[in-house]
């Protein structure tokens, strides 16, 4: 039985959405860069939203998707320490915005979960 290529794709223009947001709306991303990070902030903010739209390119392409799903798992692996930072940053924002910041930590392992099931259904 052929599976759904929607997961695929939602998880695709997701990536892409992001990407794209690293080039409009690169400041809020700057904060996430830890200081600790050779180079500038901006440049690692690009960066990531390169590897965004690469991934998201990846996993849009059935010939790639497998590997693909499997760098998006990696990458929302690899941008957790960034999520945490930002959690811990919020400590003086205001109620919302601190627990948005805190409940964005669990849903990553959803995340990586839906592109890992992406790989195993390429």
């Amino acid at each position: 039985m052929a599976t759904s290529q929607r997961p695929a794709h939602l998880l695709a223009g997701a990536l892409g959405f992001m990407g794209v947001l690293h080039f409009a709306v690169p400041k809020p991303f700057d904060g996430l860069i830890p200081r600790s990070l050779p180079g500038s902030r901006r440049a690692w903010t690009y960066g990531s939203g390169v590897a965004e739209l690469a991934v998201a390119a990846a996993v849009a392409t059935p010939r790639t998707r497998r590997l693909g799903g499997l760098a998006a798992a990696l990458l929302f692996l690899g941008v957790f320490p960034g999520n945490v930072k930002m959690a811990i940053d919020a400590s003086s924002a205001p109620a919302p915005q601190r627990a948005i910041a805190w409940a964005r930590l669990p849903l990553q392992w959803p995340l990586i979960a839906w592109a890992l099931k992406v790989r195993d259904n390429a």
